[in-house]
């Protein structure tokens, strides 16, 4: 269901779509945030952090949160009165419950999964996960953006033929990349 597009003082927008518990259901979920979020004039920060949350919570509902023949469900709330993003991602299995990993593991400690969630906490506000009756479960992550009526910081312009950086900026909680 989508509703109007956002203006200053407009109503709150919404978005909800079943999507199926396959990686190709992952992806749409990515591909209809982004679609939706650039039609209602969202900020293009906002937009960028929100596609890497729905990636992660999608495919955490694909990989961890699937009962075959039932679907998963993203749901977008963005209020433009207040600047926050509401991201929702319901699946069927509500006894696997998502627990953050700790900030500072031992260091002799072998991973037991991905930086899905490190890196859901560190883009969103914050984040928690609900019931989903009758035996589900719903992941949810704010993000807010800068108010409009605040004026933006020029960035100074790079050096070089390109305007790309050549390293993505780091994310706090995780460790550099070397691969680049």
């Amino acid at each position: 269901m989508n509703h109007a597009t956002p203006q200053v003082g407009a109503p709150v927008c919404t978005f909800t779509q079943l999507l199926s518990s396959t990686r190709r259901g992952a992806r749409l979920a990515r591909l209809l945030a982004v679609t939706e979020l650039r039609s209602w004039g969202a900020p293009q920060d906002l937009t960028e952090r929100a596609e890497l949350v729905v990636a992660e919570l999608a495919a955490n509902a694909v990989l961890h949160g699937r009962v075959p023949g039932r679907c998963f469900r993203l749901t977008l709330v963005l209020d433009p009165a207040t600047g926050r993003l509401r991201i929702e991602v319901s699946d069927a299995r509500g006894d696997l419950r998502p627990l953050p990993r700790p900030t500072d593991p031992a260091p002799d400690a072998l991973p037991t999964g991905g930086r899905g969630l490190t890196l859901v906490t560190a883009l969103a506000d914050h984040w928690d996960c609900a019931p989903y009756p009758p035996s589900g479960k719903t992941v949810r992550a704010v993000l807010s953006c800068p108010r409009a009526e605040s004026p933006r910081t020029p960035r100074p312009p790079l050096r070089g033929r390109s305007e790309v950086p050549l390293r993505a900026p780091a994310i706090p909680g995780l460790p550099p990349r070397r691969d680049l």
